[in-house]
């Protein structure tokens, strides 16, 4: 029968000892040379010791049913290295073989029990004290490792972000926060994710940063095995890629031997905290055990090179460096690795006794983060807003359309929460596409008004990293097709945050995305998307639409203090074909605009508050952004023919507050869903199911847009939802 391969290398690693048959070190450097003194040396190799024998003991764990999801960091012990090179307060975004860091920077924070935590991931206990046994992930609120699950370049995005936003809360002069003002970031992660459009965006970002001059301290540290999964990276090409690199600097080090990985990681470290500039710090591993659980590296790599990897295993020559110095004999070795062997195996014993999830309830307990105490720092006089908008003020009490009032409503809101940052491609002196962020970059500056670079996941994963660090941003996707590129920053990282650190790590922000269809003049489906569909099925997120600009300017409050206060990941989706829209019915009537109400002023909007035009009892239609447009059209030619009807704007598409759109549609007999969205996965669907279930006397009908997407020119609306086909199907429902 096969040896596995854990026990393979575990046997391995206590023969050498015993033989002392030891590699030499004559071409790694020595310890004195490069400030590693032999408490820490011992420090780190203890942690390596440690996280090898976490590794063996959770195959075994799986073996018998007791773990779930092994996935190996013997070979990358390297990283407990970089874990002594910085501090407690570095926040580091890590990979899945980073056990040996996690269990090194434990030890610079006494009185934990990183050991024992860890074992209540691997046992799935809902005592785990990261992820409540949601998953088995490396992380820690006390040593300030947000937990990541799957890091296939992923979180690199949002590293950027929280590196940047040291920078900026320095120039604002922002105290108390996360990270401290002489933090850097790491974000660590394998050859084969280097590779990745999110990765290669990411470093993209990082480099477009500093060579601007924009303070980017950030340690990119690629862990590289040479293989990802089956596939081998070829030789050279990591260096080849990263050597030269416009903004970064580029750092080598050994990872299978301590000394040299201490000695990367420190100049690394020095470098990027002296500088604020992004290093990428390349550190050669070894992958020993394959890719994952039962993976057999031998159905697709030869013999030899199996084995020349396991000769170059960190374990042997961090051996080789104590007895080389006189720090521990091969036995002492040998007696710690197998005492700390015995020490897990019997805190694993207790650890899968503890209690699990047991209950749909005690699983979803953590996708809504924890409201929060948010102390107002700044409630602006009414001098302070007269001296911010100047000649606008004059203006305030006339009737204004949407992408207006959104643009006076943040200005006040920036005003007020000194954590608010606009980023976004063209939020800056532009004022956006649609001078939605008009004069906030002149009257905030660039540290609050960010002008980004051309990449979704870049401004996503900038807005992700800056929460992290206690802002509150506000990023701007330029049209709702656009968020297509990124949505796992939104899916895969924001939304998870919460649910798999147990509510202890939060990234509350208000991702603003102009968006639906309808636009005249400029359009074609990438200007003119009209679905929504991705982000009804994100868990935790709030969806919001508003259809005319006194609703947008309640509803935008009302996100932001989600935000502030309950850390909410809010998508707040304005409607295009509504920004500059005056009329209602007719030419100069006026109707959808309105006058600017300031904080304080007009009838707050709730989270799930529905809005209602007309009280008739013959026909409920119900609707959002430009279908609630449409509707009020269709409301006065169905009236003026004698149909009684109330239309419905539900404002809040996700999570839909049921209770409050029931009694919004009362007493009237029959109900018209109006969706401008694409018919397969669009809203309708589920007020179709909810209606079904908790209105099963009234009767029902939909329309929504045709499944295809948006052309240019006069064909652009003959997929969507009319004025007069809404007509029609109200007339076709009361028929029946």
């Amino acid at each position: 029968m096969a040896v596995d391969a854990a026990q393979a290398v575990h046997e391995k690693f206590l023969a050498a000892l015993a033989a002392g048959a030891l590699p030499r070190r004559d071409e790694s450097p020595d310890p004195a040379a490069v400030g590693l003194p032999r408490a820490e040396a011992i420090d780190i190799f203890l942690s390596q010791l440690t996280s090898r024998q976490m590794d063996r003991l959770s195959r075994h764990l799986q073996a018998r049913g007791e773990g779930f999801y092994t996935i190996g960091s013997s070979g990358h012990e390297g990283n407990a290295a970089v874990a002594a090179a910085l501090r407690v307060t570095d926040m580091a975004f890590l990979h899945y073989r980073s056990n040996a860091f996690q269990l090194h920077r434990a030890r610079q924070l006494p009185g934990g029990t990183p050991t024992w935590d860890m074992l209540l991931s691997f046992a799935a206990s809902s005592e785990d004290p990261i992820s409540g046994g949601r998953h088995k992930v490396i992380g820690s609120k006390l040593l300030a490792i947000p937990p990541q699950t799957s890091t296939i370049a992923s979180h690199l995005p949002k590293a950027v972000g929280a590196a940047f936003s040291i920078g900026i809360a320095r120039r604002l002069g922002m105290t108390g926060l996360p990270l401290p003002d002489d933090a850097v970031v790491l974000a660590s992660f394998g050859d084969a994710s280097a590779n990745h459009s999110t990765a290669q965006g990411a470093f993209n970002t990082a480099g477009w940063a500093a060579f601007q001059g924009s303070p980017m301290p950030l340690i990119f540290l690629c862990e590289d095995n040479g293989i990802g999964i089956s596939t081998r990276t070829p030789t050279g090409w990591i260096e080849a890629q990263f050597r030269h690199r416009a903004g970064l600097h580029y750092v080598r080090c050994d990872g299978t031997d301590l000394v040299s990985a201490y000695a990367g990681a420190c100049e690394a470290a020095d470098y990027s905290r002296r500088y604020r500039k992004p290093v990428f710090l390349h550190m050669a591993t070894v992958r020993l055990y394959g890719h994952a659980g039962s993976d057999v590296q031998g159905a697709y790599l030869p013999k030899a090179l199996i084995e020349a990897d396991e000769a170059r295993d960190p374990l042997l020559k961090g051996a080789a460096l104590m007895t080389e110095q006189g720090w521990m004999t091969p036995a002492e070795i040998a007696d710690a690795y197998e005492e700390i062997g015995a020490t897990l195996a019997r805190q694993a014993e207790a650890a899968i006794r503890r209690p699990k999830i047991t209950t749909p309830a005690g699983v979803m307990a953590s996708l809504i983060p924890p409201k929060r105490e948010r102390v107002r720092t700044n409630t602006p006089s009414a001098e302070d807003r007269a001296a911010m908008f100047g000649s606008d003020a004059s203006q305030m009490d006339k009737p204004m359309h949407m992408a207006r009032l959104l643009s006076w409503a943040l200005a006040d809101l920036m005003l007020a929460y000194p954590e608010i940052v606009v980023a976004g491609e063209d939020v800056g002196p532009k004022g956006g596409v649609y001078n939605v962020t008009a004069k906030l970059h002149q009257r905030f500056g660039s540290a609050r008004v960010v002008n980004t670079l051309l990449d979704e996941q870049a401004i996503l994963g900038l807005a992700i990293g800056m929460a992290h660090n206690g802002f509150i941003p506000m990023p701007e996707i330029q049209f709702l097709a656009y968020v297509h590129n990124a949505e796992d920053q939104i899916r895969g990282e924001a939304a998870t945050l919460s649910f798999f650190s147990n509510g202890q790590y939060t990234n509350p922000m208000v991702i603003r995305i102009a968006g639906l269809g309808y636009q005249k003049g400029f359009g074609g489906h990438f200007h003119n998307d009209n679905s929504l569909a991705v982000f009804r099925d994100i868990p935790g997120i709030i969806l919001a639409v508003p259809s005319n600009g006194r609703d947008a300017v309640h509803m935008l409050r009302e996100c932001v203090r989600l935000a502030r206060e309950e850390q909410r990941v809010v998508v707040f989706v304005e409607p295009i074909a509504l920004y500059m829209t005056r009329d209602l019915h007719e030419e100069g009537d006026g109707l959808w605009t309105s006058i600017y109400e300031a904080p304080g002023e007009g009838r707050p909007i709730a989270l799930g508050d529905v809005g209602v035009h007309g009280d008739g009892t013959e026909l409920a239609i119900v609707t959002y952004g430009n279908g609630y447009y449409l509707s009020r059209q269709a409301e006065k030619l169905l009236a003026a023919e004698g149909v009684k009807a109330r239309v419905i704007d539900m404002r809040w598409l996700g999570p839909v507050d049921e209770d409050k759109l029931l009694a919004a549609v009362g007493e009237a007999k029959r109900i018209l869903i109006v969706d401008e969205c694409r018919i397969t996965g669009s809203q309708s669907e589920g007020l179709m199911a909810l209606f079904t279930e908790r209105a099963p006397g009234k009767k029902l009908r939909r329309i929504a847009a045709d499944d295809s997407f948006i052309p240019l020119g006069k064909a652009a609306t003959l997929t969507l939802p009319s004025r007069d086909g809404i007509v029609a199907a109200a007339k076709e429902l009361l028929a029946h």
